[in-house]
């Protein structure tokens, strides 16, 4: 069969690799991809901001499987499209994938569906805004409602900060776009988790929990990214709390949007703080984390994409999913200046000598006569199971070791949290 994989990152390379290695592909496609994906699929050409743009892919290249990896795809509403021409695609429609684009909703959906999540207020002007702000304790988060690529969650830790953030927002100068409604939200403390699941519309079955490391600096300090560094462990949940997970968030999410006759079928992000009042949902995505899904899929055992056809096909329930014991990190290499402004066209090397050691999945690449240079802001996700956390980040780390190019910058306390614990448990 003939896979076809929608986006151009870190993540798309690893569900491209995934699906290569299915004994049922053929052929695996990436419209547009990048420079590594390149290695294990035919890429072509594609503006993944332009609907007509992707559907005339999908009509060129027939596949057995279309998989939609970024939100923005979803939102266009390229999966309703695509259903509707009935062909086999992954992921939710665009009414589904509100729970992502739209904060509001995702708000007003999980206290309909009694999903724990933090105290909120939608406003929809300025005025209303700092009238509701006096009803909540500082720290507070600000949050546009719309997609924001990363920049529209804002901490304020001063009633001035708000202001300034409510103001930045509805004007439009923090963003570039005029926001109609934004959400105030009661700041949580705690840990956070990245836990996904799969759906068919009626089940739910989780994946690997992660750990994502989002500032750009060292102990989690300085800007947020799109995600520096992630890790996985056996240890990360336990049963108890994975089930209660699944009963509690996952479950209930997948039940409600049924309910309400948007069925979910695709791929859910269940952003969570784990707090001392117990887990609470900080954001729905609904596609895979970056970069999550490399660390993931690199201890996934089965099949992936017959686990993706099962979402599809509705017979969720009935497929087993078997994972490599232990643990995987992913470190993320980026290019000097992220996640500000950033040079591109530095030429990359050691991929070879690192991928002995390593899965290097290429975020933001291009490569011109068998070269490969920078392209993006996040630019590698050098990744590694283990049976430890220790060795999966040794032989991540090692593997890194091996690369270069200019500006080349990467946090070195990817899973401090979780081995300072065991050391301490040790002690």
């Amino acid at each position: 069969m003939k896979v076809l994989v929608i986006g151009s990152g870190g993540r798309e390379h690893a569900l491209a690799w995934a699906c290569a290695k299915s004994s049922r592909v053929s052929e695996v496609v990436c419209a547009p991809g990048n420079g590594g994906i390149a290695s294990v699929a035919r890429c072509v050409p594609a503006r993944q901001t332009d609907l007509y743009d992707l559907l005339h892919v999908v009509a060129t290249e027939e596949p057995d499987l279309t998989i939609v990896g970024p939100e923005l795809p979803l939102s266009l509403g390229l999966v309703d499209e695509l259903r509707r021409r009935s062909l086999p695609v992954f992921g939710p429609t665009k009414a589904a994938a509100m729970l992502e684009t739209s904060k509001a909703f995702a708000k007003r959906f999980m206290q309909r569906h009694n999903i724990p999540t933090a105290k909120y207020a939608v406003v929809s002007s300025e005025a209303e805004a700092l009238e509701s702000l006096d009803l909540f304790h500082l720290p507070v988060v600000i949050k546009a409602d719309g997609l924001a690529a990363g920049k529209g969650v804002l901490i304020c830790e001063t009633k001035a900060e708000a202001e300034a953030a409510i103001a930045g927002l509805f004007s439009g100068k923090l963003l570039g776009t005029l926001e109609t409604s934004i959400v105030i939200e009661e700041f949580l403390e705690g840990e956070e988790i990245s836990f996904l699941l799969l759906s068919d519309g009626r089940h739910a079955t989780p994946l690997l929990p992660a750990q994502d490391h989002k500032r750009i600096g060292e102990g989690d300090t300085g800007l947020n990214t799109g995600g520096m560094g992630v890790y996985t462990t056996d240890g990360m949940l336990d049963d108890k709390m994975n089930a209660w997970l699944v009963q509690h968030v996952a479950q209930p999410t997948i039940d409600g949007m049924a309910a309400e006759e948007t069925p979910f079928t695709g791929v859910l992000y269940c952003g969570l703080m784990m707090t001392a009042r117990g887990p609470m949902v900080l954001e729905y995505n609904t596609r895979f984390g970056d970069p999550e899904t490399q660390a993931i899929l690199v201890r996934m055992e089965s099949d992936f994409v017959e686990g993706l056809e099962s979402c599809v096909g509705e017979r969720l329930s009935d497929t087993e999913f078997r994972w490599r014991g232990g643990a995987s990190a992913c470190v993320v290499a980026a290019s000097e200046g992220y996640p500000g402004s950033f040079q591109a066209g530095r030429k990359i090397e050691g991929l070879a000598a690192a991928g002995e050691v390593a899965q290097v999945f290429h975020a933001g690449t291009t490569v011109i006569d068998g070269e490969y240079f920078t392209s993006g802001g996040r630019v590698l996700g050098v990744t590694a199971a283990g049976d430890s956390l220790k060795e999966a980040l040794g032989l991540a780390y090692e593997g890194m070791s091996r690369i270069h190019f200019d500006g080349m910058y990467y946090r070195r306390d990817i899973g401090y949290r979780s081995l300072n614990r065991m050391e301490e448990e040790k002690s």
